[in-house]
């Protein structure tokens, strides 16, 4: 067995099938944080806003977790002395918090959003004493609290003062509001209730919460309420820069297990001249392979080599990637990064056994293939109206004009179909016809503009979409 085929084998067996956390506790081996997360994660930073796959439930899952929290102090000083609690997220949890249709019966019993959500928060506070605030079901909970206001107002300004004389912070988290309802307005009202709950929070100096939300919440009428310029300012954005993406990956195959790490972490010493350094069972890359990009470089060509093909006009595998990975803002993710490296680690040891480099130019091109099957399923996930929209468009090349995407519209369906049809959430502006349509998708990144006008995709969504595009990645049969 070559040294290249060694490699290939320990790069599929470090990379995970699927990189969906799913809500679920990580591995410390896989934590790593980029710069622009480390502000998300600060106490003050109320709001953070992420697309599918840069973290949001990971980091939920993280915060949640006390052993986690302890290493992520190096980044978050005050994390040490915070105290965690999940207000929502991707996993039902009917003491801490209602579900989707125990929100909606609440709601139709006549509850606002913002007196269930204070109710979540009493309970929080109130673990531990049951005698304080009725827990029998959400119902009695806000019936109690719309009842009480002066016994809430005790009992949130004692806890605050009982976090303060214990040294430490209390902190709820809530993620996947999504989840919280299939209609855009009623969600519009529970995420707007909840920040105006975040906001009386921020009244406490003891008292913390941050709100995980898809860009497409963010986006909508959820902060025109008074005083909302307060969380706005402390909003963070979940983005991954080239430079992040390449550095989880050398994190992630450094801390690979048994001899699968020991042979990852030999061609990392092969270029760098040392090998990472171990603390607490956990191999760190330096700061510079996080941030230099000429590092960075020299690393992944010991994998792929310095062309994606014999010279360097068909581009440089370090940077081509993660371009033809990002999606119609110019963003990749790392759950498609990681996909296409582990497919093209999977491809190259069939299709090229006897290449002198791990990862062939060709093989990387399948991994964005697989990667954007995985796109597009995804979106099929969060948006379940995309698939409708998309299917007459298949065989299609881009870019080309707007009027023949429209056109193939209205060949197989109508705006009122696809309202009527989408069981989730429909597109936020059907109501505007085709060009309400085209908007949805060039919010969410699957449709890009050009100068002249034309509509394009980009790889991630294109190849897996079934639309061509003259010398592009070939798309999936």
């Amino acid at each position: 067995m070559t040294n290249s085929q060694q490699i290939r084998d320990a790069i599929v067996e470090a990379l995970p099938i699927s990189t969906s956390n799913y809500g679920y506790i990580p591995s410390q081996r896989n934590m790593y944080i980029p710069p622009a997360h480390s502000k998300a994660l600060r106490l003050e930073c109320n709001l953070v806003i992420g697309a599918r796959g840069v973290g949001k439930s990971f980091w939920t899952a993280a915060l949640s977790d006390s052993s986690l929290r302890a290493s992520l102090t190096s980044e978050v000083r005050e994390l040490e002395q915070t105290d965690v609690h999940i207000g929502f997220g991707f996993h039902s949890n009917l003491d801490s918090y209602p579900d989707k249709s125990t929100f909606s019966q609440l709601m139709a019993s006549g509850h606002s959003p913002y007196d269930i959500w204070i109710s979540v928060v009493i309970r929080w506070l109130c673990i531990g004493d049951e005698s304080s605030v009725p827990k029998g079901t959400w119902n009695k909970t806000v019936d109690w609290v719309k009842n009480n206001p002066e016994q809430i107002a005790r009992l949130t300004q004692q806890a605050d003062q009982n976090f303060k004389n214990s040294g430490r912070f209390g902190m709820i988290v809530f993620d996947a509001l999504d989840r919280s309802s299939d209609d855009w307005m009623q969600m519009d009202n529970i995420v707007r209730d909840l920040l105006r709950v975040v906001l009386w929070l921020k009244s406490f100096r003891s008292l913390h919460a941050k709100v995980f939300l898809r860009e497409d919440q963010a986006s909508r009428t959820i902060t025109n309420f008074p005083d909302a310029s307060k969380l706005l300012a402390t909003k963070a954005i979940l983005s991954w820069e080239l430079n992040d993406l390449h550095g989880l990956l050398w994190h992630i195959l450094c801390n690979a297990e048994a001899s699968t790490g020991e042979v990852l972490r030999g061609v990392f010493k092969s270029v760098r001249e040392s090998k990472p350094r171990l603390r607490d069972g956990v191999f760190y890359i330096s700061g510079e392979v996080k941030r230099d990009s000429l590092a960075q470089r020299a690393l992944f060509q010991a994998l792929a080599g310095p062309w994606m093909g014999s010279g360097p006009k068909r581009g440089i595998p370090y940077i081509w990637s993660v371009s033809h990975l990002a999606d119609g803002h110019g963003r990749t993710s790392p759950r498609s990064f990681l996909a296409a490296i582990r497919q093209a680690a999977e491809h190259s040891r069939e299709k090229y056994p006897l290449h002198p480099y791990p990862l062939h130019y060709e093989s990387i091109k399948s991994g964005v293939q697989r990667a954007s099957e995985i796109r597009v399923n995804e979106m099929a996930e969060d948006y379940p109206w995309v698939p409708e929209v998309m299917l007459p468009l298949k065989g299609l090349t881009v870019p080309c004009e707007f009027l023949l995407i429209s056109g193939l519209w209205n060949q197989n369906a109508t705006t009122d179909l696809l309202r009527n049809s989408a069981r989730e959430l429909p597109p936020q502006h059907a109501d505007r016809g085709w060009d309400g349509v085209r908007k949805d998708l060039e919010r969410i990144g699957i449709f890009e503009t050009m100068k002249d006008g034309r509509v394009n995709l980009p790889d991630l969504y294109r190849v897996g979409f079934g639309l061509g595009r003259r010398g592009g990645v070939k798309p999936v049969k």
